[in-house]
Protein backbone atom coordinates (compact mmCIF):
# COMPACT_ATOMS: atom_id res chain seq x y z
CA UNK A 1 0.00 0.00 0.00
CA UNK A 2 2.64 2.51 0.85
CA UNK A 3 4.17 1.74 -2.91
CA UNK A 4 0.49 3.29 -4.69
CA UNK A 5 0.71 6.01 -1.85
CA UNK A 6 3.87 7.00 -3.25
CA UNK A 7 2.39 6.58 -6.77
CA UNK A 8 -0.63 9.01 -5.84
CA UNK A 9 1.53 11.59 -4.57
CA UNK A 10 4.02 11.07 -7.75
CA UNK A 11 0.79 11.99 -9.79
CA UNK A 12 -0.52 15.15 -7.89
CA UNK A 13 2.75 16.73 -7.40
CA UNK A 14 3.82 16.48 -11.69
CA UNK A 15 5.21 19.74 -12.62
CA UNK A 16 2.59 21.68 -15.29
CA UNK A 17 4.51 20.79 -18.34
CA UNK A 18 4.18 17.27 -17.57
CA UNK A 19 2.11 15.37 -19.62
CA UNK A 20 -0.17 11.63 -18.79
CA UNK A 21 0.24 10.01 -22.43
CA UNK A 22 -0.85 6.34 -22.95
CA UNK A 23 1.04 4.12 -25.38
CA UNK A 24 -0.83 3.02 -28.57
CA UNK A 25 0.06 0.15 -31.28
CA UNK A 26 1.84 1.98 -34.50
CA UNK A 27 1.63 -1.05 -36.67
CA UNK A 28 4.25 -3.68 -35.27
CA UNK A 29 5.60 -1.14 -33.24
CA UNK A 30 4.11 1.01 -30.18
CA UNK A 31 4.61 4.52 -29.37
CA UNK A 32 3.18 7.97 -28.00
CA UNK A 33 1.46 10.90 -29.33
CA UNK A 34 2.61 14.02 -28.50
CA UNK A 35 0.54 17.06 -27.95
CA UNK A 36 0.71 19.80 -30.76
CA UNK A 37 1.14 22.47 -28.54
CA UNK A 38 4.45 20.91 -26.70
CA UNK A 39 5.77 20.16 -29.98
CA UNK A 40 5.14 24.11 -31.48
CA UNK A 41 7.16 24.92 -28.11
CA UNK A 42 9.92 23.18 -29.50
CA UNK A 43 9.88 23.83 -32.92
CA UNK A 44 9.11 20.55 -34.05
CA UNK A 45 7.09 18.98 -36.80
CA UNK A 46 6.40 15.74 -38.06
CA UNK A 47 9.15 14.11 -39.64
CA UNK A 48 11.54 15.97 -37.49
CA UNK A 49 14.03 13.61 -35.82
CA UNK A 50 14.57 13.47 -32.25
CA UNK A 51 17.04 10.77 -30.18
CA UNK A 52 15.27 8.08 -27.90
CA UNK A 53 17.02 7.31 -25.01
CA UNK A 54 16.57 4.67 -22.16
CA UNK A 55 17.18 5.35 -18.92
CA UNK A 56 16.91 2.27 -16.67
CA UNK A 57 18.29 3.65 -13.74
CA UNK A 58 15.88 6.13 -12.85
CA UNK A 59 12.98 3.88 -14.64
CA UNK A 60 12.13 6.33 -17.64
CA UNK A 61 12.51 6.71 -21.46
CA UNK A 62 13.62 10.40 -22.77
CA UNK A 63 13.01 12.01 -26.05
CA UNK A 64 15.29 14.57 -26.78
CA UNK A 65 14.67 16.67 -30.74
CA UNK A 66 18.10 16.16 -32.44
CA UNK A 67 19.89 19.20 -33.53
CA UNK A 68 19.60 19.70 -37.41
CA UNK A 69 22.39 21.58 -38.76
CA UNK A 70 21.43 20.48 -42.37
CA UNK A 71 19.73 22.93 -42.84
CA UNK A 72 20.75 25.79 -45.04
CA UNK A 73 21.35 29.22 -43.27
CA UNK A 74 18.31 31.37 -42.92
CA UNK A 75 16.37 28.27 -43.13
CA UNK A 76 15.05 26.51 -39.79
CA UNK A 77 13.08 24.08 -38.36
CA UNK A 78 9.94 26.33 -37.96
CA UNK A 79 10.06 27.08 -41.84
CA UNK A 80 10.53 23.52 -42.71
CA UNK A 81 7.09 22.91 -40.58
CA UNK A 82 5.36 25.33 -42.93
CA UNK A 83 6.07 24.04 -45.76
CA UNK A 84 5.36 20.48 -44.79
CA UNK A 85 2.12 21.67 -43.41
CA UNK A 86 1.75 23.94 -47.27
CA UNK A 87 2.66 20.50 -49.08
CA UNK A 88 0.42 18.43 -47.16
CA UNK A 89 -3.03 20.93 -47.24
CA UNK A 90 -1.80 21.34 -51.14
CA UNK A 91 -0.71 17.78 -51.83
CA UNK A 92 -3.64 17.03 -54.15
CA UNK A 93 -3.44 20.09 -56.44
CA UNK A 94 0.31 19.44 -56.39
CA UNK A 95 0.07 15.72 -57.57
CA UNK A 96 -2.04 16.99 -60.40
CA UNK A 97 0.23 19.78 -61.28
CA UNK A 98 3.25 17.32 -61.77
CA UNK A 99 1.36 15.24 -64.43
Amino acid sequence: MLFLLSVIIQVITLPEESMRRKICAIGNSRGVSLPVEALEKLKLAVGSEVEVQLDEEHGRIVIEPVKQDKYPEGVDAEFVSQVNDFIEHYKPALKKLAE
